[in-house]
């Protein structure tokens, strides 16, 4: 029973390494709150930005991943182009196998400032609280098992199973963005956001520490005009957590405000991992503008040696209100 137990303790410690890194989303380019806390009312002019996310990664293994992304935010003007964002996201992330299950609630603030020339700059903090655990309530060891009369005990006389625990904690998270007024059709913004600042312990074994690892993220836009009402932009987005690094880079075609098509290719700089390829995947999505909604799809193809995985889906939906101060109602930013 104790080498069970030390068995499966050893088991938490390895899926602790693998599963504390970020989850991250394609569609992040539609949905920035989920990299950075600075676009919380990014839209501004008193509009209201809403959605859900969906993602399963690698439906054909046994390591199936599930994410939700739910988030709200709003943003509030006040003075000369002064003005602030504010709002809450939740995250539900598990994985089938182990049945681990990651849950966090955020609280973000980001204040908009006028500088010079039509750049705004929007420092932003995140506070959040999470919830980690592998359902160690379901652990069923011998010493609860009598045969004799064929019952199961609720609980084991091994006081290991004590130090077993889940993982409340709260999450500190900071970021800016620096924007640039649309001129002629061509806007940009770059951006940065650490994650994890405080550096939560999520252990599973009560007494022993393990910090979170800082996430790092440098991110950047700029969108131009093409071909009557159409609209390109170049996406990148650089990211750190530990020893693996990312960067994702691609075109975005906005075709009249009402279709949106993009492709990511996803890079692994460090080359980390067994087979340390340069390049991960391939990114493709879609997006439908209907009225005051965004429908989006999108598809992640491997590129990796890692298997026939049937790749990564994400289905979105997401809500923008109309603009309360404009005489017309602009287009989005995203």
């Amino acid at each position: 029973m104790r080498k069970f137990l030390i068995l499966f303790i050893g088991l938490c410690l390895q899926c602790q390494v693998t599963l504390a890194q970020d989850p991250l989303f394609t569609q992040s380019v539609y949905i920035l709150e989920s990299i950075n806390p600075g676009f919380s009312g990014f839209e501004d002019s008193g509009r209201t930005h809403m959605g859900l996310i969906h993602r399963t990664q690698w439906p054909n293994l046994d390591l199936k991943v599930n994410t939700e992304y739910l988030f709200w935010n709003t943003s509030v003007d006040y003075g000369p182009r002064m003005g602030y964002g504010f709002g809450v996201s939740v995250l539900n992330h598990n994985e089938s196998k182990t049945n681990y299950n990651y849950s966090q609630v955020n609280i973000n603030y980001a204040h908009r400032v006028y500088l010079n020339g039509g750049w705004y700059f929007r420092p932003a903090l995140e506070v959040g609280f999470g919830l980690k655990n592998f359902a160690f309530g379901n652990i069923l060891l011998s010493d609860q098992i009598d045969l004799n009369s064929n019952t199961i005990a609720p609980n084991s006389i091994d006081p290991s199973v004590n130090g077993l625990d889940n993982i409340f904690f709260t999450d500190i998270s900071t970021g800016y963005v620096f924007e640039r007024e649309e001129r002629d059709g061509v806007s940009y913004w770059i951006g940065a956001s650490i994650k994890h600042i405080n550096r939560p312990n999520i252990s599973f074994i009560e007494g022993e520490n393990v910090p979170l690892d800082i996430f790092y993220s440098v991110h950047a836009n700029i969108g131009f005009p093409v071909l009557l009402d159409n609209n390109v932009q170049i996406v990148a987005n650089y990211m750190q957590q530990g020893e693996y690094n990312r960067l994702d880079i691609g075109p975005m075609v906005n075709l009249s405000d009402d279709i949106n098509l993009g492709v990511t290719a996803v890079t692994n700089p460090a080359k980390n991992g067994l087979n340390g390829h340069l390049l991960t995947s391939i990114n493709s999505y879609v997006g439908l503008n209907y009225d005051n909604f965004r429908f989006g799809l999108s598809y992640d193809y491997n590129t990796s040696k890692i298997g026939n995985t049937y790749g990564v889906y994400e289905l979105s939906v997401t809500y923008l209100s109309r603009c309360r101060n404009c005489y017309t109602n602009r287009s989005r930013k995203r």
